[in-house]
């Protein structure tokens, strides 16, 4: 039997997750993302290799009966979990056995498509779509989708499938160089955003080799970016961070946190040692307060989360 679960591994932005594989032999995918880090193969309308339920739940099962910590089972894939053929009565299964762990998809949203798929996403605890883009040929360019696969029919999907969603629906976008780096491309993901409503909208570049020679950005770049995404907080999660650390005052902390959330990331690469503790002042006097969306704190002015 081929491992199908994998870590725990530390997550930038999910905690600590164990991941479940769910095409662990081969890429699977109706995607072929410019950026993906496994090799360049065609789209496929659906999984036809994959792992028996039984096998999934008793590696699960040794894992949660270990001493090993973690916070997230994750369902991944080479590919695209959400093309998993019994992934409803997998979510089911894993959601009788989970304990106090959170059930996590990793998915290009395309599953919202699928009458079937939708509803097994409606029992996942967080669900974490992707969208590079709001325009047809920019999506179309990045991600090289099936041609059935219809972008506006996919985010009016989106739209639905949130309205239904009890659990935390994640957004997450990949910029990429000369393709969606500029203001019209994130005011278009920002209004689709406004309709769809997520818990919040991670950020990030290419960090890691892409299948097709493509580049990322600076991160001065992708914040200036993410600044144009107002409708929901924004995670820029990142190993590093070149800008220096900034001394902010009670009055500006305040500000900038009736405007814009900021992350323990944010706070972590940009704020100083004494905006720390004028932040963690503000925190006791109740001024601001933390919110933890879907495993990242924010910080925001107090009655505006």
């Amino acid at each position: 039997m081929n491992k199908i679960t994998f870590g725990p591994i530390s997550s930038r932005r999910f905690g600590l997750s164990l991941g479940i594989d769910l095409s662990p032999n081969q890429k699977q995918c109706n995607f072929d993302c410019v950026y993906c880090e496994l090799q360049a193969a065609k789209p496929v309308e659906k999984s036809l290799v994959y792992p028996k339920i039984q096998d999934i739940l008793e590696q699960v099962k040794q894992s949660l009966a270990s001493d090993v910590k973690f916070d997230f089972l994750t369902l991944t894939a080479n590919g695209e979990p959400s093309l998993y053929p019994y992934l409803k009565e997998l979510v089911c299964e894993l959601n009788k056995i989970k304990q106090d762990k959170k059930l996590l998809i990793l998915s290009n949203g395309s599953g919202v498509l699928n009458p079937n798929t939708f509803n097994a996403l409606l029992d996942i605890d967080v669900v974490k779509f992707s969208l590079d883009s709001a325009k047809e040929k920019t999506f179309y360019r990045i991600d090289k989708a099936l041609k059935q696969i219809k972008l506006e029919a996919m985010i009016d999907k989106m739209i639905t499938f949130r309205e239904k969603f009890l659990g935390e629906l994640v957004m997450e976008v990949l910029v990429v160089q000369g393709l969606n780096d500029n203001k019209e491309e994130m005011l278009a993901l920002n209004e689709v955003f406004d309709k769809i409503k997520p818990l919040r909208v991670d950020f990030s570049t290419i960090d890691r080799p892409p299948a097709y020679p493509v580049k990322g950005v600076s991160m001065e770049k992708l914040e200036e970016l993410s600044m144009y995404i107002n409708s929901a907080p924004v995670v820029l999660a990142k190993h590093y961070y070149k800008g220096e650390k900034i001394d902010f005052n009670a009055q500006e902390l305040l500000k900038m946190l009736q405007l814009r959330a900021q992350s323990e990331f944010d706070v972590e690469n940009k704020f100083s040692q004494y905006s720390k503790d004028i932040l963690e002042k503000l925190l006791k006097e109740q001024k601001i307060i933390v919110k933890n969306l879907a495993g990242v704190k924010f910080y925001k002015k107090y009655n505006f989360l």
